[in-house]
């Protein structure tokens, strides 16, 4: 097959690629490198250095005589976005590319702005040169579990589910109840999806994903083809953040009292969901919902798993509570149905502890990187000041 992946240079992105590389399919790239200039911005960078894009593509041709084929480019760019897919002719299009952090999006009008624009307009530009040159492909989008909302008050269901009312049933999209202006982005392009499949009979699955850990998968064990690992308060993920947190003896730092609970995935099985779906992909017009995440866990769970591991390597590994930043419950009833992938043949390739536990070990190789930028890791991005600063002019 060939598979189109706007926003290849990211987290999720690069060990993608080479995955699907590794399976004899055809791979080409879009990316516009924001996410390095966004972490840039927080004064922060990648906890295990990566190689440029170009010297990615040289190492991997070299090596293995394989070749992606990469465009550098932004999705606002309506007419780059249509001579790329009208080239390519992608069977399967792998929506990567958007800003992925909530508090980054949280920090002030601009940043609010800016993460609409670039997700929402984005997929939109995608969505349409598609319809145009490639109505058939598979649009994979990723999505988050967020847009379901942190405290929904009932379980939730797997993108669709029936209800009664007045006497009548029928089956709706799920209530998406977003906790941050990225989250909100995410529904709108859910939104839009769902149109363009009913409207174009698009084919597109919609993956509401947990939240990512790790560092490494089997395409990336090789130093040469890392893939990046943030650590700073906007775009390091909770699990990724307490391992660094961990390794340079810093307290982990639990929002609140730590009751928040959310969906996880590892790294690696994120990758294998991704290759199930493109290998099992949904109906002509049909809109997938997934839900993509493997364990649920609360925070301060998480905070203690990561303290217990690193006590066993012999580290002093203290948790500490602050004030919590954002906008949510601090307990609160959390359950989400994820049976699709599970159907499939999803099964995880790691318990969650040993994951951890190569985590620690692979950061402790860069602790002077982490240590260099430490004072990223807590930057108090807050939810209400975000919304009440930053008035339009």
């Amino acid at each position: 097959m060939k598979i189109l992946i706007p926003g290849i240079d990211g987290y999720i992105g690069w060990p993608l690629a080479l995955r699907q590389l590794s399976l004899g399919n055809t791979v080409c790239g879009i990316d516009n490198f924001s996410r390095r200039k966004n972490v840039e911005e927080m004064n922060s960078h990648s906890a295990i250095p990566i190689l440029s894009m170009k010297k990615r593509l040289d190492v991997l041709k070299k090596a293995y005589g394989q070749k992606i084929n990469f465009y550098k480019g932004d999705l606002l760019n309506s007419q780059f976005v249509d001579e790329v897919i009208k080239i390519f002719g992608p069977d399967v299009i792998i929506h990567l590319a958007e800003q992925p952090s909530a508090p980054y999006s949280m920090i002030d009008q601009a940043h609010n702005i800016y993460t609409q624009q670039n997700n929402v307009i984005g997929t939109l530009n995608l969505i349409h040169s598609m319809q145009k040159h490639s109505p058939r492909a598979h649009l994979i989008k990723l999505g988050t579990m967020g847009e379901y909302g942190y405290d929904p008050g009932l379980d939730i269901a797997e993108g669709f589910f029936e209800i009664e009312f007045k006497g009548k049933k029928a089956t709706i999209p799920y209530p998406r109840l977003a906790g941050s202006w990225y989250h909100w982005s995410k529904v709108h392009d859910s939104n839009n999806i769902m149109f363009a499949c009913k409207l174009w009979k698009l084919r597109s699955t919609d993956i509401m994903q947990g939240i990512v850990y790790g560092t490494k998968t089997k395409e990336i064990e090789n130093e040469t083809y890392h893939t990046r690992f943030d650590f700073d308060e906007a775009f390091g993920t909770v699990i990724n953040r307490f391992c660094a947190q961990a390794v340079i003896g810093h307290p982990l730092t639990v929002h609140g009292l730590g009751g928040q609970t959310r969906g996880f995935l590892a790294l690696s099985d994120s990758i294998q969901c991704i290759s199930l779906l493109i290998e099992n992909p949904p109906e002509v017009g049909q809109y997938r919902v997934v839900n993509q995440f493997d364990e649920q866990y609360s925070v301060m769970a998480l905070a203690k798993k990561v303290q217990r591991i690193g006590q066993k390597k012999g580290w002093a590994v203290e948790i500490i509570n602050k004030e919590n930043p954002r906008l949510e419950a601090e307990e609160h009833y959390y359950s989400a149905e994820h049976s699709i992938l599970q159907k499939l043949g999803f099964k995880r390739t790691r318990e969650i502890d040993d994951e951890i536990g190569i985590m620690l070990d692979h950061l402790l190789e860069y602790k002077n990187r982490i240590e260099e930028k430490k004072s990223v890791i807590v930057k108090n991005i807050k939810w209400q000041k975000a919304l009440q600063s930053s008035p339009p002019t």
